[in-house]
């Protein structure tokens, strides 16, 4: 007996080569299986021994030329910061809107601080982002491998591309425990990245430090995304929605690939985070206890000449509760350059990290 084919939608999304279409499955939504998005205890990471690391190393790799996405447990940020941040970011957006407007980031030098609800469009194919959001880019002087003392010691080459500034804690003096507590979780999500970039070049058969120089005054920023819950027109059997056209749904976060090396997030209990595999079906990711989401991005696709992957993800938040994520992107110094360190024959030119970032933002313009 012939089987029905399954019904798909068309997704358009910007990607490194341009707008792409991606064809996705009009299926149920399903959990990830473990073979899909594992949890690896990257304890060993920290070990003294080299074949200990090595062996966490091997994980990543699988993970990476599978899905690009997996969990961390034993990561070594304390619970104890977590928390502290989570709760000073609902303490933050929980505000009223005048009071959040007084740090909104378009009155920032650099775009730091708070994005009002309904000024966000990651995939404007999906409509506009149902979120509100608050960043910071990477700052020195909350990073301990610099310090605020040692601020003049920094290259001018990297220095020129350092977005630091104090808009963001000057209005929002009203909440000074923000400010602790973002800074606070900052440094130990740089602890965490620097670590990982070790691993990660563990993974691809390099020299473990290999990547220390260019992550030394790294293009990383932090955020705090709040999300309203999204009102749902119909429901599945497990609370899932089924029988709505992908099209008509509204997203938290719309569907793309992160630009860098890889992302860091912490997600609340709620859930919402969603990956597309390669088949084409929306996969959910949801929260596990005590673990980090660690998704690659597209310069990591590209070092390693398309072998690691970049993988298509967004968040719905249909918890019927707000939501709330902490990411923390991180990649090569703008003043670095992005090469090909592995895969025979280089199917990409070196180019500046700045070009990089600067040509991606335009892919995902160019969708407007």
């Amino acid at each position: 007996m012939a089987t029905e084919p399954v019904a798909t939608t068309q997704l358009r999304l910007a990607s490194p080569n341009g707008i792409i279409t991606r064809t996705v499955l009009r299926t149920a939504l399903r959990d990830a299986l473990s073979s899909e998005i594992p949890v690896i205890d990257i304890s060993p990471m920290f070990s003294p021994s080299l074949g200990e690391r090595q062996a966490v190393a091997q994980q990543v790799r699988a993970a990476a030329l599978n899905m690009g996405f997996f969990y961390i447990k034993n990561h070594g940020i304390p619970a104890a910061v977590t928390q502290d941040a989570y709760e000073a970011c609902l303490a933050f957006f929980r505000q009223d809107m005048q009071t959040k407007m007084r740090a909104d980031s378009n009155g920032a030098r650099w775009e730091n601080g708070y994005r009002a609800p309904n000024t966000q469009r990651l995939n404007p194919y999906e409509g506009i982002d149902v979120r509100e959001s608050f960043s910071y880019r990477y700052d020195p002087r909350y990073d301990d491998t610099v310090g605020e003392g040692n601020m003049g010691k920094i290259p001018a080459e990297a220095r020129e591309h350092l977005r630091c500034e104090d808009y963001p804690w000057e209005r929002t003096s009203n909440l000074p425990r923000l400010k602790d507590s973002m800074t606070r979780h900052i440094g130990e999500c740089l602890k965490l990245a620097r670590a990982l970039t070790r691993c990660f070049a563990l993974s691809l058969g390099l020299e473990e430090g290999c990547f220390d120089e260019k992550v030394r005054y790294p293009d990383a920023s932090y955020g705090l995304n709040y999300y309203p819950p999204i009102a749902r027109s119909t429901k599945g059997v497990d609370g899932e929605e089924e029988d709505v056209a992908e099209e008509e749904e509204r997203v938290s976060i719309g569907s793309h690939t992160d630009f860098q090396l890889f992302t860091i997030l912490w997600q609340d209990s709620h859930g919402g985070l969603q990956v597309l595999n390669k088949q084409g079906q929306w996969l959910r990711a949801r929260p596990i206890d005590g673990t980090l989401v660690v998704n690659l991005g597209d310069c990591m696709q590209r070092i390693t000449n398309d072998a690691y992957i970049s993988t298509v993800h967004r968040a719905r938040n249909y918890s019927g509760k707000e939501r709330v994520s902490i990411p923390f992107f991180w990649g090569f110094g703008l003043h670095e350059t992005c090469s090909v360190v592995v895969g025979g024959e280089k199917k990409y030119e070196d180019v500046k990290c700045e070009d990089w970032v600067s040509k991606r933002i335009r892919d995902m313009k160019q969708l407007e």
